[in-house]
């Protein structure tokens, strides 16, 4: 006797058998692994993996049925980030704990070398944009988030830090040098620091103009080259022209004298593509979760942060992440500072 057995569907476990597909195949581990600090289109991660760019949209599209991959739309390319594990959800944490395995394997040489030549193909690109446009950079950045819109913001976590009359500042990418009159106010010596010469020139005008003494201008690469270190960093709207976010946070970090600052402004995650063309953007903002881990990775303590909405649609964000003070020479470069972890938020 046949009898039919009917088909029975189980909707939670069916979540959970993705999640477990998706987490089975070498390939798709490795992926998961070049993703932790890092976001890459398909064309990218098919170069960097040596496959084609097919399978690789296979293995992505499968990733992102699990849930364990969240996409972005920019132009006419989609690019991929890891997404951040829900443990209150159902699967959060074997989601949780698949990623914690994942960051302990060890991509092959080749696969780093291969990460690395798609980071310097960014930074060309980078480069080659602001050697072309240096001269309408700041109206096109204005178009989106111009200095006037945070100023005030950033000054006001900056003086809230108490910095002392001898610590010394380093802002990376100064642009047109139009925050420079407010750093040389503050520290006792001010590094200018950009790997572009047109936007370097710019802000020496700025600097000639406003009689900055303290202020030294160095053409440099903020990853690669030498520097003095600071008590305080400072990126204004320039983490987003960084190949790799992530691994810029971790090596400013080291540039921090103990006890000091790193103050980045950003705009928070956003969809509006034209950006890349107008600003050279690499990236389209950023995740307020991902600068806190990318900053605690790197042994940074998130503290202040304030939150800028524009009329624009753009919405701004000043964080303050703290080195700590391993030495008992922190009382003779700044006054006692302890960080309250604040959000506050600015409606324009």
């Amino acid at each position: 006797m046949n009898m039919r057995v009917p088909h029975l569907r189980f909707e939670p476990a069916d979540e959970l058998a993705a999640l477990c597909k998706a987490g089975g195949d070498p390939l798709r581990l490795n992926v998961l692994r070049a993703l932790s600090n890092d976001s890459f289109g398909v064309l990218e991660l098919a170069q960097i993996f040596a496959t084609g760019q097919s399978g690789m949209s296979h293995h992505l599209k499968v990733l992102a049925q699990a849930g364990l991959v969240a996409t972005r739309r920019e132009g006419n390319a989609i690019f991929y980030r890891r997404a951040l594990a829900q443990s209150e959800q159902l699967g959060g944490t074997l989601h949780g704990a698949l990623l914690d395995e994942v960051d302990r394997l060890q991509l092959p040489a080749d696969v780093h070398g291969r990460i690395a030549e798609v980071h310097a193909q960014r930074a060309a690109a980078s480069q080659d944009f602001f050697a072309r446009t240096a001269a309408s950079f700041q109206a096109q950045q204005d178009l989106i988030a111009g200095l006037p819109q945070y100023r005030d913001s950033v000054l006001a976590v900056l003086d809230s830090l108490g910095f002392s009359s001898q610590a010394t500042a380093l802002e990376i990418g100064p642009g047109d040098g139009g925050f420079l009159p407010e750093l040389a106010r503050r520290f006792a010596q001010v590094v200018a620091l950009d790997n572009s010469p047109a936007m370097l020139e710019l802000a020496r005008a700025r600097c000639e103009q406003d009689g900055l003494t303290n202020v030294a201008l160095q053409l440099a690469d903020a990853l690669n080259d030498e520097y003095p270190a600071a008590d305080c960093i400072v990126l204004n709207m320039v983490l987003h022209h960084f190949a790799a976010p992530a691994d810029a946070i971790k090596q400013l970090a080291q540039r921090i004298n103990n006890g000091g600052s790193l103050l980045i402004t950003e705009l928070c995650s956003h969809n509006q593509s034209w950006a890349r063309q107008a600003c050279g953007d690499f990236w389209l903002g950023f995740e307020q979760e991902d600068l806190a881990r990318w900053a605690v990775a790197a042994g940074l303590t998130p503290s202040e942060s304030l939150y800028v909405g524009l009329r624009n649609g753009f919405q701004i964000q000043v964080r303050h992440f703290a080195k700590p003070d391993n030495t008992a020479a922190h009382e003779t470069t700044r006054k006692a500072h302890s960080p309250t972890g604040n959000n506050r938020k600015t409606d324009r």
